[in-house]
């Protein structure tokens, strides 16, 4: 099964914290600077749609967003163009731009360092339901290649998958790991 189309969110450890209105300007820098791998576009403001996309910072190969999609706010990277390369190569590429925009939303002066991300939990979507339907025979098929592919990142922090079996959502799963996770460690391998 060739993912395409790959989702990873992280979630803010206290959401009560962030304010998403304050996050507008600093998409805005963020496409002013072009400061991502991708072609920044614009930012979209879905703050009044319940339980939402956010605020998005809308790009040609891909969206940020900081959404509240599954009842948790957190940072969504969406990415939208088909890329070359393995499933490997790919999972690789969606968890190190998603952990990049995490760095730059920690670190940025203006949100007053009010933002942290969660250090022990990722979802992963794929946003194609032809390719991957949410069904439990998918995640039979792809379980031993994300098994795989986070025991490496994670190497020995403990880890456990966990399938969103709702037929209404995307094919999603939650990787847990049982020790928060290094950031800057994380960031380091998938560079390599």
């Amino acid at each position: 099964m060739e993912l395409q189309h790959i989702n990873v969110k992280l979630y803010l450890e206290n959401s009560r914290n962030v304010d998403p209105e304050a996050l507008i300007p600093v998409f805005h820098s963020w496409i002013q600077d072009q400061i991502c791998e991708e072609l920044l576009i614009d930012v979209a403001d879905y703050r009044h749609v319940h339980a939402g996309p956010g605020v998005v910072l809308i790009g040609h190969e891909a969206n940020y967003s900081v959404d509240k999609t599954d009842s948790r706010l957190g940072i969504r990277y969406n990415r939208k163009a088909v890329l070359g390369g393995s499933n490997h190569d790919r999972l690789k590429q969606a968890l190190r731009a998603a952990l990049i925009a995490c760095q730059r939303l920690e670190s940025d002066p203006r949100l007053e360092r009010k933002v942290r991300f969660d250090r022990q939990e990722i979802q992963l979507s794929i946003n194609d339901r032809l390719v991957a339907p949410n069904l439990e025979d998918t995640y039979t098929a792809l379980k031993p290649e994300l098994e795989v592919f986070f025991q490496e990142l994670f190497e020995g922090n403990g880890l456990s998958l966990r399938h969103d079996r709702d037929p209404r959502h995307l094919f999603s799963v939650a990787v847990k790991s049982a020790k928060p996770l290094d950031l800057e460690a994380l960031l380091e391998k998938l560079s390599s």
